[in-house]
């Protein structure tokens, strides 16, 4: 088990983008000082402006917030399959017996990478992390090197605070 011997104290931080502004999203991060946006999503595709791969990087790069697609870490079809569906028991069971791939321990060790260097935000669509399988991501990564987790969510109407 890893073990964080740094000084500072080291947080793992959540965001869901459901519901949010793209400038509202970005706002949100820069207030709580995310420096790398770690994606979880098996396929980083949006149907809402901004959120897309290749967009959202664009707009992170922009403001100065590092951009890391980890599909490995992104819920399998039939996980989202059941989550979709209400079956939150089944889609634990899929999602954790994931974790637990060559492919989910490798993205694992990978997101740990980051995470340790501090300022690390996971990013999936759920508003709620206790709906979303970042929070599983999280408190795996949370139980290997023990560092602290905050759930943030978007602040609306932060975006146009900070664009004036």
């Amino acid at each position: 088990m890893l073990d964080i011997t740094r000084g500072d104290r080291i947080e793992l931080m959540t965001i869901g983008y459901e519901g949010a502004s793209i400038s509202d999203f970005i706002a949100t991060l820069k207030l709580a000082d995310v420096r790398t946006l770690i994606d979880v999503r098996e396929l980083p595709l949006s149907r809402k402006r901004g959120f897309s791969k290749n967009a959202l990087h664009t707009a992170l790069t922009g403001v100065a917030i590092n951009y890391l697609h980890l599909k490995s870490l992104g819920d399998p079809k039939p996980g989202r399959d059941a989550a979709r569906a209400g079956d939150m028991d089944t889609f634990r069971r899929i999602f954790e017996s994931h974790l637990q791939s060559r492919q989910g321990r490798d993205g694992i060790e990978e997101a740990i990478s980051v995470v340790i260097e501090g300022g690390a935000c996971l990013l999936c669509f759920e508003r709620c992390h206790t709906e979303c399988h970042r929070s599983i991501v999280a408190e795996e990564i949370a139980r290997q090197t023990r560092i602290s987790l905050r759930h943030i969510g978007v602040q609306h109407g932060l975006g146009k605070q900070h664009s004036s």
